[in-house]
């Protein structure tokens, strides 16, 4: 780019500032302030407000202050439409007042982990930010019953709310809210503590559009609430019951009756439910994507043979989200299962959870390798703590090419070996594995202590 000396470029000259401004207005923020730097002319476009009308900050979170916020208020005014300052901990109630004040029409807003704000910054948003749909105040550990009450007031047009965390917050304030913002799509109450049945049926009663419910680790939840949400929620679609440690069948049941579109099912830890509420559910539920059954001690082979078989658009039976990161300990049976998952079952995410399976046999595998599902789109097993699986199981991989991460900790009749031969045919292939130190033999003719080198060493 050459300037003249008057400060005018010739692209400054060519096009006309409304073209300039639309093309300023696909660069991110960095960009943005970059060009502002380069001349007087562009410091004006790149800090016109129109470029401004989405921000993330969680890139500069450590640098961002109260003051960052309220310039950037003062800068976009009415523009802005969302903000992030996911992170940002040095941002309190004094700037988020200013914000609001400037930035009337900001429509979604992210606080999370914002740990300095209190009831206060939800009274502002309450009073000045009429058109909020999106709201996340995930770890404002701050934030009480009041600060829901202002959003029901002033909020009246929220659609997601994240709570997640919020460990003060009491069915009192969920009544206020609900009773004001009853168009809310998602609502996240994670880690609140503190709730129980009687919340859930106040929401219930007023949320009636409600897709998305995450209740995780509220023990205090009964069957009782979610028969009541499931009475009153018939659009829901994605529910996390994750640590609700009290819910039986009853629940399944309410879900199975009730809650037709549900795609998403999180119940880990939910350790009294067993194939009769899981078999309903899927007789009834057959638009279930995917499932987290860690911890389900007590479903075998039939529950997941009725996922496959009536929930075609299941993606994987594996700990959810699909990271691998959960060990499942369901009481998985061995390759019969496998045949069918195969067979009924698309590997979308081309990740595979076995952990703890411990039924599971070298002829599953078998199957699963020879399946279209395992040959083409398998990307990652994890067979850690399968005690049955031999080297014969990774004869069977070698024909899954696209393999590229195998989990075989504790598979005690794996051997080295297995694993070379395997590695020669997929040289791609990661796998990770433990062998435990052989113990030195008894030395001959010694009478004193023995012990094995990793006890000496100890």
């Amino acid at each position: 780019m050459v300037f003249s000396n008057n400060d005018e470029g010739l692209i400054n000259k060519k096009l006309p500032k409304e073209l300039l401004l639309r093309i300023f207005s696909f660069l991110d923020i960095v960009t943005l302030c970059r060009c502002a730097q380069i001349s007087k002319a562009w410091n004006i476009l790149a800090l016109d407000g129109s470029n401004w009308q989405r921000i993330d900050l969680f890139n500069f979170q450590t640098d961002v202050e109260g003051r960052v916020v309220e310039n950037i208020s003062k800068r976009c005014g009415g523009f802005l439409r969302k903000l992030s300052l996911r992170g940002c901990i040095g941002v309190g109630d004094s700037s988020l007042k200013t914000f609001a004040q400037n930035c009337r029409n900001i429509e979604h807003l992210n606080l999370n982990g914002c740990t300095k704000i209190t009831d206060s910054t939800c009274y502002s948003l309450s009073r000045f930010c009429s058109k909020l749909k999106h709201l996340d105040l995930t770890s404002c550990v701050s934030i009480t019953n009041s600060s829901l009450k202002g959003i029901s007031e002033g909020c009246r047009n929220l659609e997601y709310l994240n709570l997640s965390w919020c460990d003060q917050i009491t069915k009192d304030g969920i009544e206020a809210l609900v009773r004001g913002c009853r168009g809310l799509k998602a609502l996240l109450l994670r880690g609140c503590t503190q709730l129980e049945d009687e919340a859930l049926k106040h929401i219930q009663n007023y949320c009636h559009e409600l897709v998305s419910l995450n209740f995780q680790s509220c023990s205090r939840i009964t069957d009782e609430g979610v028969v009541q949400i499931c009475r009153g929620c018939h659009r829901l679609q994605a529910l996390c019951l994750s640590g609700c440690s009290n819910l039986t069948d009853a629940s399944l049941t309410a879900l199975a009756l009730n809650c037709p579109r549900l795609q998403i099912l999180e119940a880990a830890r939910c350790s009294h439910l067993t194939d009769a509420g899981f078999t309903l559910l899927a007789r009834n539920c057959h638009d279930l994507e995917k499932m987290d059954l860690e911890e389900c001690i007590l479903i075998t082979d039939s529950t997941l043979v009725q996922l496959s078989v009536h929930c075609p658009k299941l993606q994987a039976l594996v700990p959810f989200p699909l990271s691998g990161i959960s060990k499942s300990r369901c009481n998985v049976g061995e390759f019969p299962l496998l045949h069918i998952l195969a067979d009924h079952i698309s590997f979308t995410s081309a990740i595979l959870s076995l952990s703890h399976c411990e039924l599971i046999t070298d002829d599953g595998i078998l199957h699963l390798s020879n399946s279209t599902c395992g040959h083409e789109r398998l990307r990652v097993l994890e067979l850690d703590n399968c005690l049955l699986i031999t080297d014969v199981a990774l004869e069977h991989l070698e024909n899954c090419r696209g393999l590229e991460r195998l989990e075989l900790y504790d598979c005690q009749q794996v051997t080295r070996a297995g694993i070379k031969r395997m590695r020669a045919q997929l040289p791609h292939v990661k796998v990770h594995a433990y062998f435990a130190p052989v113990t030195p033999p008894t030395a001959v003719g010694g009478s004193g202590q023995r012990l094995c080198r990793c006890c000496v060493i100890l």
